[in-house]
């Protein structure tokens, strides 16, 4: 039985599947170019933590809840299990973590075949405050990346992020802001990452028209970096509060002002060259293969 979007935006390349994604992965037939996880980490214990100046619970829901180590083990390698036909031969997939699911996650990945390539470091300039004082202030989070196979080549966009880097070798420490008040116009949901982020993962690693997974998808930042990005985007997500803050957030990316006014405001990008001068210049790069349609 084919698969019903729960939502699709008319120019096809944004796509939200509502479900849980262990029932989900099996049933895609498309095969991505790259996939982004923003898996559990498993966190919510009950403690506190500082935002916007105010004292809230660092509890995320039921699904974040904290398990034993070989629960968290066995829930990595269900996924990424799931996850691996569906990406291309050539496929790679970043996921994001903390200390709580990291170590957890890249376990999981090698014992399944794939091959890490790099843990970015993603040092945040605005982290919260240490509430406890008992401990370093908490302001990374770890991003690994790993492709499908370890004998077939990925794709780097090396000569981009070298010039995102000043024209230095893009190094594995990424400093940049956590999510923006102007990221949050159609919600919050208590996971998101900004597009600041996302965009930098896209760009490295998929050309233009790329296909783009998120099992995770939330309120589907990853599916906003790459439409603004120019590539194509399917996301899962069982909840309908955060699948309704995604169809939110793409609409409101129709209008070519807002979008315009975002790929100014994402950072990592510098006044002389911005992100929309990148996204110029690969439109007018031929590719030998041409765009897949989507295939449910």
């Amino acid at each position: 039985m084919s698969l019903t979007p729960y939502y699709q935006s008319k120019d096809l390349r944004f796509n939200l599947l509502q479900g849980d994604s262990m029932e989900l992965l099996p049933r895609l037939k498309h095969r991505f170019d790259m996939v982004f996880a923003d898996p559990p980490y498993f966190l919510s214990n009950d403690g506190l933590s500082i935002q916007n100046g105010q004292i809230v619970s660092v509890n995320k829901g039921d699904w974040d809840k904290p398990k034993d180590a070989d629960h968290v083990l066995a829930f990595n390698r269900q996924w990424l299990s799931l996850l691996r036909p569906c990406l291309k031969d050539n496929g790679t997939v970043w996921i994001s973590g903390t200390m709580h699911n990291i170590f957890s996650v890249g376990m999981a990945l090698g014992e399944l075949g794939y091959k890490i390539l790099n843990i970015v470091t993603w040092e945040k300039t605005n982290p919260p405050p240490n509430f406890s004082c008992r401990y370093l202030t908490y302001s990374t989070e770890q991003i690994l990346w790993a492709r499908k196979s370890p004998k077939v080549p990925h794709y780097y966009n090396y000569d981009l992020m070298k010039r995102l880097n000043g024209d230095k070798q893009m190094r594995d420490v990424w400093r940049l802001p956590a999510i923006a008040p102007w990221e949050k116009t159609c919600g919050k949901h208590p996971t998101q990452k900004p597009l600041s982020v996302l965009t930098r993962l896209i760009l490295a690693s998929t050309r233009p028209d790329a296909w783009i997974l998120d099992p995770f998808a939330g309120s589907s930042t990853t599916g906003i970096a790459a439409n603004l990005a120019n590539r194509r985007y399917v996301g899962l997500d069982l909840q309908t509060e955060y699948l309704d803050m995604g169809k939110q957030r793409r609409q409101e990316i129709e209008d070519p002002v807002t979008a315009a006014t975002y790929r100014a405001k994402i950072a990592g990008f510098s006044p002389q060259i911005p992100l929309q001068s990148y996204l110029s210049e690969e439109s007018m790069t031929p590719y030998d293969h041409p765009p897949v349609p989507l295939e449910w």
